[in-house]
């Protein structure tokens, strides 16, 4: 909840403190039961329903990850005479090589401008990943004095990601890339860094992917503006198996993406996919993505989005992609011949594309006019005369209806050489996170969708500009906590220049 939105009265407030911390308990408990049920099924092996105890136990295991992410950190409490003696946090592992960082003072006190002499030092760790590899970074601070004035003087601490924690920018970047785009769940992580010697808990990481969230949704919410304000979007959607702790059921979200891209048309501005999660699939959600999009959108012929081409303001441009799937399934299913002649006359349109791939729009119109509004002509006319030989209900009537209840739009990009063929960018941005949902199982709440959106905006719109995804988060986490808004734009992967400094190249190494 916002300031904003918090009561005035001090009752009301109250109350509103009592209900948020009982829920939290609610949840800090379901949890605790949780990880009990999964010890109890970690000591069951074998047997004859091997593989359903297995998917059973990578759910819960699942499911805990999703509500601990959710979870605010516990705070410590202040030591005791019984607590005093235990460490607040395990120390980082001594057989980790480890790298000095020293962050001195000039030389003059900037009191006085005397000589500084040595006082003592302050000296922090913190736990970092390179490529194949963890180490240990020792930023050591030197405390200087002021022989003449006494004033003491240390080089402030270089911020963190995360404030208070001990994971560097490379290790975040590394177990966000590891879930989001390998489909890495934290609780295999863990299993895998301990073989390393590097003993990192679940609840941890989940933590880091909450703080990560938080840190770069200003960012994400830059790439989303820089999408809508393009002339064409591509959109898609997918299901998104959500969990219902209360119910113990299962619901469905939606993740919806929304690309810009414009290379195919010749375009030099740099490409992006902008993610967003919702959970249900109401034409209302894609009307607030998209309430400051003025243009051509290019979809699948979805219902939830003629709402917004009815004022006008944003056309429709269909794909073909859709309306062939629906002859090519019909014909790997019963070899039908006219489902083939739809498939080679489409294919003949896609020819033609194949040809003007890259170059300028005026370039792309004047050859789509000259080739292939001629062959549109044809498929209409020829679509239309085969429906009268066919039963109304069968499934080719069926695949011939799709495409003619949708022929303006999909003959628009003859009219238009900016707008392609088919909707594919969007589809080809939709892979990582369709392969991703068949690893998760599962997201476990509404909020994992909301990360899983944010993350995969930054990560794919990297890939889609040809930039490392992880060399990409890590410096995006090293410079966005000192980042001014002003300059997010920055940030962005098309601005930002990875090339490592020679300092970069020896913590690298």
């Amino acid at each position: 909840m916002r300031i904003d939105q918090l009561p005035d009265d001090v009752r009301t407030l109250k109350r509103v403190i009592i209900e948020q911390a009982s829920a939290l308990h609610s949840e800090r408990l379901l949890v605790e039961k949780l990880k009990l049920q999964i010890a109890r099924l970690r000591r069951m092996q074998f047997g004859r329903s091997s593989e359903r105890h297995d998917e059973h136990l990578a759910q819960l295991e699942l499911l805990v990850e999703e509500l601990e992410t959710g979870l605010p950190p516990q705070q410590v409490a202040p030591a005791t005479d019984s607590t005093k003696d235990k460490p607040v946090r395990k120390p980082l592992p001594e057989h980790l090589p480890r790298v000095t960082e020293e962050h001195a003072p000039a030389c003059g006190c900037p009191h006085c401008g005397a000589t500084l002499r040595w006082l003592g030092e302050d000296v922090a760790e913190h736990l970092e990943y390179v490529p194949e590899h963890f180490k240990v970074i020792r930023v050591v601070r030197p405390k200087m004095s002021c022989p003449k004035c006494s004033a003491v003087v240390q080089a402030p601490a270089p911020s963190r990601p995360i404030p208070k924690s001990n994971a560097g920018a490379g290790l975040l970047a590394h177990v966000a890339v590891s879930k989001y785009l390998d489909h890495l769940p934290l609780y295999r992580q863990s299993e895998i860094y301990a073989r390393q010697g590097v003993d990192l808990e679940r609840s941890t990481m989940a933590g880091w992917i909450g703080a990560i969230s938080e840190l770069v949704a200003p960012l994400v919410d830059e790439i989303g503006r820089y999408v809508v304000a393009a002339r064409k979007v591509h959109a898609d959607d997918t299901p998104v198996p959500v969990l219902d702790p209360g119910r113990g059921t299962t619901k469905t979200g939606r993740l919806w993406v929304y690309v810009r891209d414009d290379r195919p048309a010749g375009s030099t501005d740099p490409p992006a996919a902008w993610y967003r999660y919702t959970p249900t699939r109401e034409g209302a959600h894609p009307r607030a993505h998209l309430d400051r999009f003025e243009g051509i959108l290019q979809a699948d012929g979805y219902g939830g989005f003629n709402s917004l081409y009815e004022s006008g303001r944003i056309l429709e441009a269909g794909c073909w992609a859709h309306a062939r799937r629906k002859f090519y399934e019909l014909f790997e299913a019963k070899r039908s011949p006219i489902a083939k002649e739809a498939l080679d006359r489409i294919q003949a349109l896609y020819a033609i594309e194949e040809t003007i791939r890259g170059r300028q729009p005026a370039e792309r119109l004047a050859v789509r006019q000259r080739d292939a509004a001629p062959l549109l002509d044809g498929l209409g006319a020829w679509l239309r005369a085969t429906l009268t030989t066919v039963s109304a209900k069968s499934d080719i009537a069926s695949a011939i209806n799709y495409a003619m209840k949708r022929w303006d739009a999909l003959t628009r990009y003859s009219r238009d050489g900016a707008i392609e063929i088919d909707n594919n960018a969007a589809e080809r941005a939709m892979k990582g996170p369709v392969l991703g949902r068949k690893n998760w199982l599962f997201a476990g709440s509404n909020d994992g969708g909301e990360r899983a959106a944010a993350m995969y905006s930054l990560l794919e719109t990297a890939k889609l500009n040809g930039v490392e995804p992880e060399a990409y988060l890590r410096e995006v986490l090293q410079r966005l906590p000192e980042m001014p808004v002003s300059r997010l734009a920055e940030l962005l992967p098309w601005n930002l220049a990875l090339e490592q400094t020679p300092e970069q190249e020896r913590l690298a190494a």
